[in-house]
Parts: C-alpha cells; sequence; structure tokens
C-alpha cells in the first residue's frame, strides 16, 4: 500500500461517510433497516478503487448476493426449524446456509461476471436471516442504488 496522504485519506473517509446519508436518511425517516454492514464496504471502495468497478456490477453484485443468500436461507430453513435467535449455530443449519449463499453468489457473480466483493457481506446477511428475506429484497437493492445515486451526484469530488 502506498504511503498515506493525510489529505485523500480524509477525502476518502468523508466520502464513504457521505455515499450513505441517503440510505441513513431512509432508514431515519422509515424505520427500514437501509444501513446494513455490506454498505460499508461498498462506499470505502466506490471511495477509492474505481477500474473495473461500474453501477452495473455494484447493484448487480448485491442483487445476486441477496437473491443467492434468501434462496439459501429459505433452503435450508424448508427442511429445518427456523433458529428462534439470528446466528444460532447449533445446530448448523445456518452455517449451511451461510456456505451455500456464499458458494451461490461467488459462482453467480463469476458467471455474470458481476464481480463486487462486498456482495459476500450481504449474501450473509440474507443467508443467515440477519434481514428476513422479504425485508431483505426489498430494502437491499435501493439501499445499494441510494450509495450509487450520490456518488452519482458527488462525481469525481471528494475522491481519493
Amino acid at each position: 500500500m502506498p504511503r498515506s496522504e493525510p489529505a485523500a485519506d480524509l477525502a476518502v473517509g468523508l466520502r464513504a461517510g457521505v455515499l450513505l446519508t441517503l440510505a441513513a436518511v431512509t432508514a431515519w425517516l422509515s424505520g427500514a433497516p437501509a444501513v446494513f454492514p455490506s454498505l460499508g464496504p461498498s462506499a470505502f471502495v466506490l471511495s477509492t478503487d474505481r477500474s473495473g468497478l461500474s453501477a452495473r456490477t455494484v447493484l448487480g453484485g448485491h442483487a445476486i448476493g441477496v437473491v443467492a443468500g434468501v434462496v439459501a436461507y429459505l433452503a435450508v430453513t424448508a427442511a429445518v426449524p427456523v433458529p428462534a435467535s439470528p446466528l444460532t449455530f447449533d445446530p448448523p443449519w445456518l452455517a449451511a446456509s451461510g456456505i451455500l449463499a456464499v458458494a451461490l453468489t461467488s459462482a453467480g457473480m463469476r458467471a455474470a461476471t458481476l464481480v463486487h466483493p462486498p456482495a459476500c457481506a450481504t449474501t450473509l446477511i440474507a443467508g443467515l436471516g440477519l434481514l428476513e428475506p422479504a425485508t431483505a429484497l426489498a430494502v437491499v437493492l435501493p439501499a445499494v442504488a441510494s450509495l450509487l445515486a450520490v456518488d452519482r451526484l458527488l462525481g469525481a469530488r471528494l475522491r481519493g
């Protein structure tokens, strides 16, 4: 990694934070879980390394991730009872769902040439049941689109 440049580092941090504003305001006003862990890595990537990155890749990667996560979660929970609380891994059914979700997402992103690594966090959010399937399908893509909308509004300004 190249030597740190304080002004550029600050610009990257500021841009990444600003990219989350529309999703955060949506979450605040609506109560919808429009801010979730995989938005952070996407905001970071949008704020730094632009090589090979497009809105199609970001949105498409997350779309594959959320669908694969929901499919994995529904497949596993159709065969076994849903745990009483998220992240209960005994028995290991949710672990199996997470593994299946990441495998489907990784293969799907490569096959569609829409590789966006933060989407593997999205698939775990859905695959582990951290967002209910209907909520995941309704919230994830609009939240990712909000990052892209703010990124477009900012243009090249603030990019490190």
